[in-house]
C-alpha cells in the first residue's frame, strides 16, 4: 500500500515568531562583522592614499578603496533590512504576547466567575439577617444576666426617692452644727479637759540655774543673755 499511494510524509511544524527573529538576528550579526572588517580595510587605504604620491599607484589604491566601500554600502543596506524585518517580527511578537495574555486573564475570570457563583450559592442575604437578629437577642439576655449577677442586697424595698433625700437633708443638718474654733473642726478640737502634759509625762520647764529664779527671756521667748556677757 505505501508503494501505490505513498508513505505519509512527517511534516515538520513551522517556526515560531521567535525562531524567526533570532535566525534574522543571526544573520544581521553577520553582516555586521563583514562591515566591520570593511571599515578596517578601508581605513588601511585611506592611509595608502595619504602616504603616496598622485599618479598611477594612487588611482590603483583609490579604485581598490572604492570597490569596498561599495560592497560595505550593500552589505549596510542589508543590515539595515535585517533588522527592519526584525522590528516586524518584536512587533508582531508583542501583540501575541499580548493576546495569550488576555485570553489567560479571561480564563482566570470565567474561572472565579464560576466560583463566586457556587460559593454565593451556599452564603444567603436571609441566613445572614436570621443570624444577626439572633445575636442581638443573645447580647440582650447576656446583659440581662449580669444586671442579675450585679443586683444588690439587703436594701429596703420601701426606700424611694423621698426617703433618700431626707436622709441626705438630715445629714447635711447634722455636719452643718459641728461649730469650728480657729479654723478647726469639733471632731478635731482636743478636749479641755485633758492634760497632754500629764498623758506625755513631759518634763518641767528648766528654770535659770540653781537659784530658783526664772530666767527672763527676750522679745522673742527666748533666754535673755546678761549683759555683763555681752561686754565681755
Amino acid at each position: 500500500m505505501r508503494r501505490v499511494f505513498g508513505a505519509k510524509k512527517n511534516t515538520e511544524p513551522p517556526p515560531s515568531i521567535q525562531d524567526a527573529s533570532d535566525r534574522i538576528n543571526k544573520r544581521g550579526d553577520s553582516v555586521e562583522d563583514k562591515i566591520k572588517k570593511l571599515d578596517v580595510e578601508l581605513c588601511k587605504y585611506r592611509e595608502q592614499i595619504k602616504k603616496t604620491r598622485p599618479g598611477p599607484a594612487q588611482e590603483a589604491v583609490k579604485a581598490r578603496a572604492m570597490r569596498v566601500l561599495k560592497q560595505k554600502k550593500m552589505y549596510e543596506g542589508q543590515r539595515d533590512m535585517l533588522y527592519n524585518q526584525t522590528f516586524n517580527l518584536d512587533q508582531v511578537s508583542f501583540a501575541a504576547e499580548g493576546l495569550k495574555d488576555a485570553q489567560q486573564t479571561m480564563t482566570a475570570l470565567k474561572s472565579a466567575n464560576k466560583e463566586l457563583k457556587g460559593m454565593m450559592k451556599t452564603v444567603k442575604l436571609q441566613d445572614i439577617d436570621n443570624m444577626q437578629d439572633e445575636m442581638m437577642d443573645l447580647m440582650d439576655v447576656s446583659s440581662e444576666i449580669q444586671e442579675t449577677l450585679g443586683r444588690s442586697y439587703n436594701i429596703p424595698d420601701g426606700l424611694d426617692e423621698d426617703d433618700l433625700m431626707g436622709e441626705l437633708d438630715a445629714l447635711e443638718y447634722d455636719m452643718g452644727n459641728e461649730t469650728e474654733v480657729d479654723g478647726m473642726p469639733s471632731y478635731l478640737q482636743p478636749d479641755k479637759e485633758t492634760d497632754f502634759d500629764s498623758e506625755l509625762n513631759l518634763p518641767p520647764v528648766p528654770t535659770g540655774g540653781n537659784s530658783g529664779r526664772v530666767q527672763a527671756e527676750d522679745e522673742f521667748g527666748l533666754p535673755a543673755v546678761p549683759r555683763a556677757s555681752l561686754r565681755g
